[in-house]
């Protein structure tokens, strides 16, 4: 059986706003459920493990899908991902491929963390599929190919974009955008009309633009895969 690593944020503060946030339910749920089906096991880390925290956002009414729906009822995966492992203690030997699902938090922890740094590079070298969806692109800010240059550089890829991001009034929040930073990177940026489903592979890097690009993201790592 194929297993698959999925990573998500331990951050829950939104800025200096007082808000709460961390991931999204939508982008972790629906590739989640739609790989587990196929039958997958499926682990989930995170960089303090234990209980994750779920932007309250993407809770609501407005955001529902079947998955989420889903996982509202799901007990077992529920008490999975507040017993997640710790990034520091995994190690890519176990995993054919690793997910990150976004939310704005990723942008805080996981795109600094070095932990989560250094096991997508060992992923990549190791010839294994590394997927992010959203805001989750964030974790190549600092991931390095084996050549010392950023990992995107030259790859096609996608996340959220600016426009995206200005119209949930957070570009002034967020610490950086991820659109900005790919490109900045090197990164052969792409996307699509804002909120629709739209992802992109590239070898090993696939990359969503948005939570409804999600499942899609699952179904091209699937591909990869196979």
């Amino acid at each position: 059986m194929k297993k698959l690593l999925f990573v998500l944020t331990s951050h829950d503060e939104l800025g200096n706003t007082g808000e709460k946030t961390g991931f999204w339910i939508e982008e972790f749920a629906n590739p989640y459920y739609f790989l587990q089906d196929k039958g997958f096991a499926i682990d989930v880390a995170s960089p303090k493990g234990g209980q994750v925290p779920i932007d309250p956002k993407s809770a609501s009414d407005d955001f529902m899908t079947p998955a989420t729906e889903r996982f509202n009822n799901d007990t077992a995966t529920q008490e999975a991902l507040s017993k997640t492992l710790k990034l520091a203690d995994i190690n890519q030997e176990g995993y054919d491929a690793v997910f990150y699902p976004g939310g704005h938090g990723p942008l805080w922890d996981l795109a600094e963390d070095k932990d989560s740094i250094a096991l997508i590079e060992k992923f990549y070298q190791n010839n294994k599929p590394v997927a992010a969806v959203c805001h989750a692109p964030a974790v190549f800010k600092h991931t390095k190919a084996a050549d010392g240059s950023p990992l995107v550089k030259g790859k096609q890829v996608t996340g959220f974009t600016n426009s995206e991001e200005e119209a949930v009034q957070l570009t002034d929040v967020v610490p950086f955008l991820v659109e900005n930073m790919l490109k900045e990177n090197g990164g052969i940026y792409s996307k699509a009309e804002d909120w629709t489903p739209y992802a992109i592979t590239d070898g090993l890097l696939i990359t969503g633009q948005n939570p409804a690009s999600s499942e899609l993201v699952a179904e091209k790592l699937l591909e990869v895969l196979n």
